[in-house]
């Protein structure tokens, strides 16, 4: 990434750089968590690999993250497992498929996988400080001097 570049006259023009940058960051980071758990629901198939069913394949792709957009002062983009969209099944809801999924289990059953889709995305991304790290990254490739 390149140095900030532009030339600041005013509250006004640092105030358009600063929510440019930050546009771009929560961009880096809802593509992050969104590829961590896409990353996790397919090691969830790795280690269980079931006879190929449709929730199976709906819950695979149930990855979403919205477009970033200006809320207010700043922006936001929405990032997580769309569970509703696994909602038309006999046997089970949406929420209890992810649930399942999260605590290692397979349609309420213990196949020995080792995989907690969310929980696993959350850890190497949030709870580990990776986020973190790669927004302090992202500002000081970008100049701003960050003091931690």
């Amino acid at each position: 990434m390149s140095k900030l570049t532009r030339e600041i006259r005013n509250l006004n023009d640092l105030n358009k750089l600063l929510l440019n940058e930050c546009k771009k960051l929560t961009e880096l980071l809802a593509n992050e968590v969104y590829e961590a758990i896409n990353f996790f629901l397919n090691q969830y198939y790795e280690e269980y690999n079931p006879i190929r069913y449709q929730r199976s394949y709906d819950f695979l792709h149930s990855a979403f993250k919205t477009n970033v957009k200006k809320i207010g002062n700043g922006y936001e983009a929405v990032v997580g497992i769309n569970y509703e969209s696994l909602n038309d099944y006999d046997n089970a809801t949406g929420y209890q498929v992810v649930s399942w999924a999260n605590e290692g289990l397979h349609g309420g059953l213990d196949f020995g996988t080792d995989t907690r889709v969310w929980d696993d995305a959350m850890d190497v991304t949030i709870h580990n400080g990776q986020l973190l790290k790669d927004c302090i990254e992202f500002l000081k490739n970008k100049g701003f001097k960050v003091i931690v």
